[in-house]
């Protein structure tokens, strides 16, 4: 073969060449006085041996060396060795615009045919070392698939979280809004709306946590959250259950903690009658407690209801027989209510000669403890696991 300068007007063939071929680096050969350029060009045509010809030995010389690769790292060669830039796919592609114009097709159709050839063909031995590799892998590390798996600690919801959801979801079916009110209450709200002025003595039965703020505390109950429900809804008939987290400065023992979570219910509208109040409360006991449970109402005084009352449930540990849970009397007491005192009821904006309403309040740990025969309340906030996977 002779690569020939284009600048030669008359260029001189070899003695055993056919034909001619120009590339790029000619004109760096020709600077070079003296060299032979044999060997500049990117592939040779040998005189009786077509380009196509070429083209099939070099495919069919990539596909022995492709069928000999064993690892990964040879294949990557592989593939640079057959479509690098400076390969004879790539080359002919390039130099296809100086061939005959009646061998251009034929010799384009070709190297595209081989390529996507080669390109499936690596393909599928890529895929073929991958799957060798994962097999070589298993066998080295051999995995007991009958062993049986580590579980997984399923996490759960709080027992006073559990309780606490039931309760309003009991009081959502009964057509109650879940209203939640401020935890930070000032003493205005917390107990003079409630008709708990500062010398009245139900303040010494509520210690109180008090902030650096004049007048700002923690608030002792979910009462507040009256008043800010009948402002809000003023003048329309009410149906809110307020639950939340409440506060008071106390001893911390067996039966008392410093925090605890309360439910506050209240209804206010038109003709609302202390028998309305007992019907709602008992059908309440009944989808908590079970349809044949038995309740009862005893007399007490609350400052912000009158009348009031204290509701008590059949015991559900002894069937209302007598035992160590309900201190051998047969009730439980789950809640005080009462109708809202008329003070408390302009307070919130309501007329008292013409609106009426009840009000209910209730601890869900202590429902909780009264229903799983928990005997110290200090369990709920302890964070001790034994305690808490019971439920």
């Amino acid at each position: 073969m002779r690569v020939v300068p284009r600048e030669l007007q008359t260029p001189v063939p070899c003695e055993g060449r056919e034909f001619f071929i120009f590339t790029a680096k000619t004109r760096r050969a020709r600077r070079k006085k003296g060299r032979s350029l044999s060997g500049l060009c990117a592939f040779a045509v040998k005189k009786g041996v077509g380009m196509i010809d070429q083209l099939n030995q070099f495919e069919k010389d990539a596909l022995a060396k492709l069928a000999a690769l064993h690892d990964a790292a040879s294949l990557r060669a592989w593939k640079s060795e057959t479509f690098g830039k400076q390969t004879v796919l790539s080359t002919a592609l390039t130099e296809l615009g100086k061939l005959p114009k009646e061998e251009r097709p034929l010799v384009g159709k070709r190297t595209n045919e081989i390529k996507r050839a080669l390109e499936a063909a690596y393909d599928e031995k890529e895929g073929a070392l991958r799957a060798a590799e994962l097999d070589v892998s298993l066998r080295a590390d051999a995995l007991d698939v009958t062993l049986p798996g580590r579980p997984l600690r399923r996490g759960r919801l709080h027992i006073a979280t559990q309780t606490l959801r039931q309760i309003c979801a009991i009081w959502a079916d009964m057509g109650f809004q879940v209203y939640r009110s401020r935890e930070i209450e000032s003493d205005e709200y917390n107990f003079e709306l409630l008709n708990i002025p500062k010398h009245h003595p139900a303040r010494e039965m509520q210690d109180t946590f008090h902030t650096t703020l004049p007048d700002v505390i923690l608030r002792t109950h979910t009462s507040p959250g009256q008043i800010h429900a009948m402002r809000e809804f003023y003048p329309n008939p009410i149906r809110v259950v307020l639950p939340g987290m409440v506060y008071r400065y106390e001893q911390i023992t067996a039966r008392s903690e410093i925090q605890f979570n309360q439910i506050e219910g209240l209804a206010v509208g038109k003709g609302i009658r202390m028998t309305d109040l007992k019907g709602t409360l008992t059908d309440f006991a009944r989808r908590m407690f079970g349809t044949t449970v038995r309740t009862r109402f005893r007399a007490d005084h609350f400052p912000f209801t009158e009348p009031s009352a204290e509701m008590d449930v059949e015991c559900f540990v002894c069937g209302g027989k007598g035992c160590s849970v309900c201190k051998r009397s047969g009730w439980l007491e789950i809640l005080g209510c009462g109708m809202v005192h008329p003070i408390v009821l302009q307070n919130g904006g309501y007329d008292p000669r013409v609106y009426s309403g009840f009000a209910f309040g209730m601890g869900p740990e202590r429902i909780a403890m009264l229903k799983y025969k928990i005997e110290d309340i200090r369990y709920f906030w302890a964070n001790d696991l034994r305690f808490l996977e019971q439920f």
